[in-house]
């Protein structure tokens, strides 16, 4: 045993007996082999580090008094939802304390006539639509993580999915949120009612902030009726930038669908191969609409949606007539990435441009992968502008690595160049610091810090993750 292992397990000792004398001890995790499975998210390649600890606490209070231990002993609190981000956002630092929420996974409240919701961070985001839709309600932001995500994480990430082309991302639906802050405070931020203007949106602050400003340890979120039951429009293309033309063409009809995806070949290949669903026979690219406009002006729009697809080039399009069939091609969206996990390391990348520019890229994104040697399939949230190049790499091919990642830093520069923005729905986590220094220019980065230091004087919430001090 090395003398910072022994080191470790003292801090990690001390500070245990501590917190066991404020929290009930079975909170707390200490045995190494059990910690090593909180160390990391899904981001490939993300650094991570050795925690002290692991607690995993049943109450706000609980939350609050780590915290405050923490505080006095000058150690860092990385909070974990369940593990499913994508940037390094949730991944461990040396001599830390991970706060994982998988035990405070209780729906409080749902409240029809409010149309709102109260959560613990832990509750898992399908988990609280279908006990929405109990009630006749709609949570919408839906990732495709979805049934493994919780909402903790979705408001750290300020997640989206592939309803938010028309209803949004997390945070238009995150009216409050209980925090434990900075400074060991236990408060809360925002509302209840339908409006409200009092000070500063501190709550809105709190969504997208990766643990960086506060432990969020409950959430309210509003709710729509459920939603009108959707037409689903598939298309075929034979390539990316034909079906990126698609995307810019049912915007340019002035469309707003309920969603707009694209997956690639080399996706569709993996779901087959995984799930032997038979997408891959007939169609390169696919592209899936959907429009939930009720009565005859939805079959209207399903109508123009195909005429878009139509003009762009699709090689064969339809309304599909059979649930089943139309449930199952947004389930193949939801597999492709894990689908392509299986082949080797996956880099994800998750950029956003203006939907004029979405075939440029598409194109500039082929290009890239071209130069670098590097495989890159595609998904995207198109209607709304946000692509998923997903960049594969054999294992243990050190030199396809470091391509990989030069690729992703280009990927990263064009979609600047092209008026978008260096993330979309996954946050900055590790992966995306320089990116976030090359969007913002130095002023707003200094504000950005100034933030930072104000809620968290000690800086010992999430350090070294979204900005550099």
């Amino acid at each position: 045993m090395s003398a910072s292992t022994v080191e470790v397990f003292a801090h990690s000792t001390e500070l245990a007996d501590e917190l066991a004398s404020a929290i009930p001890a079975d909170r707390l995790v200490t045995d190494r082999d059990v910690i090593a499975t909180y160390l990391h998210d899904e981001a490939e390649w993300a650094p991570y580090g050795a925690p002290l600890l692991v607690v995993r606490p049943r109450s706000a209070e609980e939350v609050q008094s780590v915290v405050r231990a923490c505080i006095v002993r000058h150690v860092p609190v990385v909070t974990r939802g369940a593990g499913t981000g994508l940037s390094g956002g949730a991944n461990a630092i040396d001599g830390c304390v991970i706060v994982s929420f998988d035990k405070m996974n209780t729906i409080k409240e749902i409240n029809s006539l409010e149309r709102l919701a109260v959560v613990e961070p832990g509750v898992v985001n399908d988990d609280l639509r279908a006990a929405c839709a109990e009630e006749g309600l709609w949570y919408p932001p839906d990732p495709s993580s979805a049934a493994w995500s919780t909402i903790g994480g979705n408001v750290a990430t300020n997640a989206g999915g592939l309803c938010c082309v028309k209803y949004g991302v997390t945070r238009d639906y995150v009216l409050g949120v209980q925090v434990v802050t900075g400074t060991g405070e236990l408060v809360r931020l925002g509302r209840r009612t339908a409006k409200g203007v009092a000070g500063y949106d501190l709550a809105g602050l709190m969504v997208g902030s990766e643990g960086t400003l506060g432990v969020i340890t409950e959430i309210t979120v509003k709710l729509r009726p459920l939603q009108e039951p959707q037409r689903t429009i598939v298309g075929y293309f034979d390539s990316t930038v034909d079906a990126g033309h698609a995307v810019r063409a049912v915007a340019e009809d002035g469309l707003t669908p309920s969603a707009l995806e694209l997956i690639d070949r080399q996706c569709l290949v993996a779901v087959d191969a995984w799930k032997n669903m038979g997408l891959s026979a007939d169609a390169n690219v696919l592209l899936l609409g959907r429009i939930d406009t009720p009565g005859a002006v939805g079959d209207i729009e399903a109508e123009r949606m195909l005429a878009c697809y139509k003009r762009a080039g699709a090689t064969w399009s339809a309304q599909s007539t059979n649930q089943q069939e139309a449930d199952a091609l947004f389930l193949a969206r939801r597999l492709a990435y894990p689908a392509l996990e299986r082949l080797g390391p996956v880099l994800t990348e998750d950029i956003c441009v203006p939907k004029a520019v979405v075939p440029e890229m598409l194109t500039r994104i082929e290009e890239i992968g071209l130069r670098y040697d590097t495989h890159i399939a595609s998904i995207a949230h198109a209607g709304d502008g946000n692509l998923h190049p997903l960049l594969i790499t054999p294992n243990d091919d050190e030199d396809a690595r470091i391509r990989a990642q030069a690729a992703f830093a280009e990927i990263i520069d064009a979609a600047i160049r092209y008026g978008g923005t260096v993330t979309g729905e996954h946050g900055i986590g590790l992966l995306k610091m320089d990116g976030l220094a090359q969007e913002l220019v130095p002023p707003v980065m200094d504000m950005h810090r100034a933030v930072k230091g104000a809620l968290d004087p000690h800086g010992i919430m999430n350090p070294g993750k979204v900005f550099r001090l």
